[in-house]
């Protein structure tokens, strides 16, 4: 067992201390906490409160790619909403990275793993730790060691140029975890002077790609190396574009409190969302404390990636442990995969959801169906969930009536998972404009779904399993939900998956029709004066308001029925022009 692997199997929630490095590689073991037996509780959702659209936050990972970034298939990360991958070639080779002269195969893996992510329509957190070789491995020298620099800018140079190459944006996270000697053994003044000269020659190098950090080991506080941080990036204007931490435990609504209340006071601008770049203790990673950080992320407004508590080539592998492999080596999911399906299938408008103390929930409805994931792992009981003003829902209740489907999400102890349990499919009379749902919640890793929809109509089937997929070669995987062939060479819309003050991010799905297509050209033109500030996986042109993209070399030929995206980011309000398609 490597170091980094201990380390990451070995904190849990409610740890008030981080543990020593030495108590690790001593193998120490903590036992797992016995779950309260806790009163009855309820959950309120108010429908007629509409708190925007879903931009899945948390759907992202740290990660869980295999090393040529072919697998696991496609399927399994759009079903989800996949949003983010942080990687950096970590453990590829023990010792690795360019410390130990083995640059090329950490960087090989992550640029793989960069363009799969992009291929995918999701953002790219660069870990540049890992490629250095700071991966929880003893090795020889860190950035600055001895005043010496020249080693450090070298090794700039080459990852600069390398990302330069892929012509594709990444988030620059400069150092994981380096309030802990395990990551960072030396000074925190070295840090210090090693996070000005990366933040500098990067921000020198793409004034456009976003700045992330610290990436802390432990959640905000008023004090301590936190603060201390604060107060250095602040005195030399070298705030990162996102904050970051991680919650290894913790809660992400209070975190946001106490991190609003820090840089607030310093006079730090924070207009991007926090990114809490690993979320979810080792002890946490099953369906009910999965829906509980989705339901807390989207409370907080931060955005989320999950932990990854895997070792050594697992690390590289399985959609950080999401996925399991059948005796034959084909992927399928576990429990905690269902949960951010269902997360992925709530469009729509965001619904208001009052918690209780041990549970939380996440709502969205649109026209014909009302979605509700509740989570919340540390405890057993009833939950009575209240759904009220259904008269604001759209084609839901006829005859004050509405169809109620409830899904149990299993655990199942970790092992694969073939799709949601149905506990209840009933039709309820409302009662001013309301009714409540009592869920059994009796096995604490378990959680729930609450789907409504019409009365009448055909009975929903089942969730159905995703088919095995093989865990060598993937072929493309038809979401499970298909979108039916478009007329025409080609379609395309143009999807918002983030907005900030000044600036936002869109998806653009290019889909073929009845046919192939081999080449494909997409026009729009803005309404307000937007601009674009970086584009991925296509090659872009701009007259005034009017923009074209073409395919990139590797995009343009899409199977009949099928689709590619490409993505961008943009100066201005966020806006989804009406966008055509051409093939030649």
């Amino acid at each position: 067992m490597n170091i980094a692997f201990s380390w990451r199997h070995r904190r849990r929630r409610g740890l008030a201390a981080l543990l020593s490095a030495a108590a690790l590689v001593a193998g120490s073991v903590l036992s797992t906490a016995v779950p309260a037996q806790a009163a009855d509780e309820s959950i309120t959702v108010d429908f007629s409160v509409a708190g925007g659209s879903p931009t899945y936050r948390a759907s992202g990972w740290i990660y869980g790619m295999t090393e040529n970034g072919a697998n696991p298939p496609d399927n399994y990360f759009t079903d989800v909403k996949f949003r983010y991958m942080r990687a950096g070639g970590a453990q590829l080779d023990s010792p690795g990275g360019w410390v130990s002269g083995k640059y090329d195969r950490r960087w090989n893996a992550t640029r793989a793993q960069l363009l799969r992510t992009r291929s995918l329509g999701g953002q790219f957190v660069l870990l540049v730790h890992d490629l250095w070789g700071a991966d929880g491995y003893p090795i020889s020298r860190f950035p600055g060691d001895n005043g010496n620099w020249s080693d450090y800018d070298a090794f700039l140079t080459r990852l600069i140029d390398d990302v330069r190459a892929t012509g594709a944006p990444v988030q620059w996270d400069l150092w994981n975890e380096p309030n802990i000697t395990l990551f960072w053994n030396r000074p925190q003044s070295q840090y210090f002077e090693m996070w000005k000269r990366a933040y500098q020659r990067i921000r020198a190098a793409f004034p456009s790609h976003l700045i992330v950090g610290p990436s802390f080991a432990g959640v905000p506080s008023t004090g301590g190396w936190w603060t201390q941080y604060l107060d250095y990036v602040k005195a030399n204007n070298l705030v990162p574009d996102i904050v970051s931490w991680h919650s290894l435990p913790g809660d992400p609504v209070a975190n946001v409190a106490t991190a609003n209340t820090t840089l607030d006071s310093r006079g730090i601008a924070h207009p991007r969302p926090y990114q809490i770049n690993e979320y979810g203790a080792s002890n946490e990673q099953n369906p009910a404390d999965g829906a509980w950080y989705i339901a807390r992320l989207e409370r907080a407004g931060a955005d989320g990636l999950r932990a990854n508590w895997a070792g050594g080539s697992n690390l590289h592998n399985d959609l950080a442990n999401l996925l399991t492999h059948n005796s034959s080596g084909q992927y399928q999911p576990k429990g905690e995969w269902w949960v951010y399906r269902f997360y992925g299938s709530q469009t729509g408008q965001i619904a208001s959801v009052t918690p209780s103390s041990n549970y939380d929930a996440f709502a969205t409805k649109t026209s014909g169906t009302a979605k509700i994931l509740i989570g919340g792992g540390r405890t057993t009981g009833n939950i009575a969930v209240t759904l009220q003003r259904l008269d604001t829902t759209t084609d839901i209740v006829q005859n004050n009536q509405v169809r109620v489907l409830v899904e149990r999400i299993p655990y199942n102890n970790g092992g694969a998972v073939t799709g949601p349990v149905t506990v209840q499919n009933t039709v309820a009379t409302l009662s001013g404009n309301a009714t409540t749902v009592n869920l059994p919640h009796t096995t604490v890793d378990d959680t729930f779904t609450i789907t409504l929809l019409p009365p009448g109509g055909s009975t929903p089937s089942p969730s159905p399993s995703p088919s095995p997929s093989p865990s060598s070669t993937p072929s493309p995987s038809p979401d499970s939900s298909p979108t039916p062939p478009v007329g025409g060479a080609c379609s395309a819309t143009i999807e918002t998956t983030n907005s900030w003050p000044g600036g936002f991010q869109s998806t653009v799905t290019v889909r073929a029709g009845s046919a192939p297509v081999d080449g494909w050209t997409v026009k729009w033109t803005w309404p307000s004066g937007q601009t674009i500030s970086s584009l991925w996986n296509g090659t872009q042109s701009v007259s005034g308001s009017s923009v074209t993209v073409r395919n990139a070399a590797y995009n343009g030929s899409i199977a009949a029925g099928s689709s590619t995206t490409f993505g961008f980011t943009a100066n201005g309000s966020a806006a989804t022009p009406t966008a055509t398609c051409t093939s030649p």
